[in-house]
């Protein structure tokens, strides 16, 4: 029988927001950057040169990358994929396949780690790694120790130059 490899959060599950709000000091802007308060170690990267991959294949790669640590940090387990104003997802990656039946009933993740117009965020269930992504920054910053060591390197041949670190802005 088929299993899901993820879910819309429903409910108290909601609460998750909250709690992100809380821990990150979200702070929703167009034009105001971080969005967020970025944790100690984090590494953001802009996105903008990405624009100029005609066949897609550098962001093909990094989502490739980001999924796979996500995958190798969340074991059995689940991680959290939040979509601002729009319906969020608990997402258990080791069932992620075509053997697996996920809504709307194709296989695959539910959002990108690329934000396509929106806040797109994924969590570790205890907020110990994650990525943010700022649809008008057009940047991702990825957190966590262990998730960073796992796509740091990847992300650098990918993307190029570093943004910032620990939420400060790095000078050539």
């Amino acid at each position: 029988m088929a299993m899901r490899a993820y879910r819309e959060l429903t409910g108290d599950e909601k609460a998750v927001w909250d709690c992100f709000d809380a821990v990150f000091d979200f702070r929703p802007s167009m034009h105001r950057y971080p969005a967020i308060t970025e944790p100690t170690p984090s590494v953001t990267w802009r996105l903008n040169g990405l624009e100029d991959d005609p066949e897609y294949a550098r962001l093909d790669r990094l989502v490739e990358v980001m999924h796979a640590g996500f995958t190798a940090l969340a074991g059995a387990g689940s991680i959290l994929c939040l979509d601002w104003q729009h319906p969020s997802y608990r997402v258990w990656p080791s069932l992620i396949g075509p053997e697996n039946i996920d809504p709307p009933g194709q296989p695959g993740w539910p959002l990108s780690p690329y934000p396509d117009g929106d806040y797109y965020i994924y969590l570790a269930e205890d907020f110990r790694f994650g990525t943010f992504g700022h649809p008008w920054e057009l940047s991702l910053c990825v957190f966590g120790g262990d998730l960073l060591h796992l796509v740091e390197a990847d992300l650098h041949d990918i993307l190029g130059k570093v943004m910032r670190r620990g939420g400060r802005p790095v000078t050539v």
